[in-house]
C-alpha cells in the first residue's frame, strides 16, 4: 500500500464520520482499518516491514487489551469487598502491571527485528494520538 492510498482511506473515514450529526457506534472493522492506516502512515511502514509488523503488533495488542481488562475488573464492586479481598486485588494489580511491562519488553525485542528504534519510539505515542483523534471526532472536534 502506498502512502497516498492510506491517507485517502483516513480522509474518507474522517469525512464519512463527520457527515452525520448522530454517529452510530464505530464498526470494529472500520476502526481496525483506520488504526492500520494511521500507524502505517505515521511510522512510515514499508510493505516488507508491514508484512512482518502486523502479526507481531496484533498479538501484542490483543494480549495488552486482555490484561488491561483484567486490571479494570479489579476495580469493580469495590464497595462490597472485604479487607482481605482488597489486599488480594492490590497484589493482582501489581502482577498485571508487571505482566504488561514484560509483554512490552518482549514486543520491543521482537519488533526491533522489523522496525528501527526511531519507529519503535514513535509507536509509543501513536496509539495515544489515534485514541485522541477518535475522541475528538466523537465530540465533533477537528
Amino acid at each position: 500500500m502506498n502512502k497516498a492510498y492510506l491517507v485517502a482511506i483516513l480522509l474518507f473515514l474522517g469525512i464519512g464520520s463527520n457527515a452525520f450529526g448522530q454517529r452510530p457506534p464505530l464498526d470494529p472493522e472500520k476502526l481496525q482499518a483506520a488504526r492500520i492506516a494511521f500507524i502505517t502512515t505515521r511510522i512510515d511502514l514499508k510493505p516488507e516491514q508491514a508484512e512482518k509488523f502486523w502479526p507481531i503488533f496484533n498479538q501484542y495488542h490483543e494480549n495488552r487489551e486482555k490484561t488491561m481488562r483484567q486490571l479494570s475488573d479489579l476495580g469493580k464492586d469495590m464497595e462490597s469487598v472485604s479487607e482481605e479481598e482488597a489486599k488480594s486485588r492490590i497484589q493482582k494489580r501489581f502482577q498485571y502491571q508487571a505482566q504488561l511491562l514484560e509483554n512490552e519488553k518482549a514486543f520491543v525485542s521482537d519488533i526491533s527485528k522489523v522496525l528501527s528504534s526511531k519507529q519503535i519510539l514513535m509507536l509509543n505515542n501513536i496509539a495515544r494520538d489515534f485514541n485522541r483523534q477518535l475522541y475528538q471526532r466523537g465530540r465533533g472536534g477537528n
